[in-house]
């Protein structure tokens, strides 16, 4: 048996477009089994406003219009979810692996999977978090990391198909680091306004890291915990 070691990339400061395009590309290296596992560590470089696909979410040159004039460009991506904020001071981490093949598929275990290594890279910082939704957060789901009842990451996960038979799971996770919350709900709420939908999101749900520790660390430093935590 060929044991194929985890490829990682970190990108400090990246364009949203092109980090995409490069988990694409690793992705397909997972089905086509020249890989077994994957971690992306990225941070945006600039302001982007990440709008998913489907009728509910539609870009538009008009809606494109009112997000530059809040300093925020708009990136349509082919997933589910709601509007999703990038920013420096936000980071994201792809996590992508090949599922045993020996296990029947579960959505639940592997979110819950992939929350814990999240959970011990809080625990590197002394920092407890909670797996639950968070009413009023962007992008709300049963899988957010909360500390004291607010909102610190969002996850989601999609499965693909390996050539030849068994899955790949892409699961993503967005940690709120050192963000601006008032500053990165704007946009979002603009989104949900401008698309007619009842529903707004509400910065005092949500919190960073840094929040919760004495010091700053660097981005670098944050990467190599967050390799550690899934090693």
């Amino acid at each position: 048996m060929i044991i194929l070691k985890p490829k990682l990339l970190f990108y400090p400061s990246i364009n949203v477009a092109n980090v995409f395009a490069k988990e694409t590309d690793v992705l397909t290296q997972l089905q086509q089994g020249k890989l077994n596992e994957a971690l992306i560590l990225w941070q945006p470089d600039e302001p982007t406003l990440v709008l998913p696909s489907g009728n509910k979410w539609q870009a538009s040159e008009a809606l494109n219009e009112q997000l530059m004039a809040q300093g925020w460009q708009l990136y349509s991506r082919k997933t589910g979810g709601a509007p999703v904020p990038q920013v420096p001071g936000v980071i994201n981490v792809s996590h992508m692996y090949v599922w045993d093949e020996k296990e029947p598929y579960s959505i639940p275990q592997a979110y819950q999977s992939f929350c814990n290594k999240l959970a011990d890279f809080f625990a590197f910082y002394d920092v407890q978090v909670d797996i639950h939704a968070t009413e009023f957060s962007y992008c709300d789901g049963d899988y957010n990391l909360n500390i004291l009842g607010k909102k610190v990451v969002g996850t989601a996960q999609r499965v693909v198909l390996k050539n030849g038979g068994g899955k790949v799971v892409l699961a993503q996770a967005c940690i709120l680091i050192n963000a601006d919350i008032e500053a990165i709900i704007k946009p979002v709420n603009t989104c949900y306004k401008y698309h007619q939908q009842d529903q707004s999101v509400r910065a005092e749900v949500h919190t960073c890291l840094a929040e919760h520790i004495e010091q700053q660390a660097s981005i670098e430093e944050y990467f190599q915990k967050l390799v550690k935590a899934f090693s």
